[in-house]
């Protein structure tokens, strides 16, 4: 029996899957005309964003206890949806283990102004992050700025990240952009 395996990690990746996965069960030509839309659904929301006019700082937790921070797509998503990542420098670690966020001050340092939670398999608890030690002083906790992606929209590496996610995101980054006029 054959066997394939897909690992992808990135935006990149994921249409890629897309274009493969229809390959494999032959159906190309109909894959090739999603991936395309799901391309322009993600140059729409980039030039919406890139119209912005403040770009938010963003941590992305996808685990609390210990920290980790977003794989390579979300990061990748948090740029197209108009947000910095903080910890853009931790997205290329394929495994939890290497995002994880070793030291809970450096968020604190980072100041970021939106904090996203998609806590996999758990809900997100906004009351629970903000009580952390120093960080009452995130711009993002002093302006309420906790929000839960849940991750079957996000971190799962497939299309409803493409589509429901970064649309989640954008929606969230543009709110608070336009509290900043």
């Amino acid at each position: 029996m054959e066997v394939w395996i897909s690992n992808h990690r990135s935006v990149a990746g994921i249409l890629s899957y897309v274009r493969r996965l229809g390959a494999l069960v032959g159906v190309s030509a109909k894959a090739e005309r999603y991936a395309l839309i799901l391309e322009q659904q993600l140059a729409t929301i980039r030039a919406a964003a890139a119209a912005m006019p403040h770009h938010p700082r963003v941590y992305f937790e996808e685990w609390d206890e210990p920290m980790i921070s977003g794989i390579g797509w979300v990061s990748e998503l948090i740029a197209v949806a108009g947000g910095i990542d903080i910890f853009t420098e931790l997205a290329s670690g394929s495994l939890a283990k290497d995002r994880l966020v070793t030291d809970a001050a450096e968020v604190v340092r980072r100041r970021p102004d939106i904090i996203l939670g998609s806590w996999c398999g758990k809900r997100f608890r906004p009351e629970q992050v903000m009580a952390r030690p120093g960080w009452q002083d995130i711009p993002a906790v002093r302006g309420g700025q906790l929000h839960e992606i849940k991750s079957p929209l996000i971190l799962q590496p497939g299309p409803a990240a493409l589509t429901d996610g970064v649309a989640a995101m954008h929606g969230i980054f543009s709110q608070w952009a336009s509290q900043r006029v």
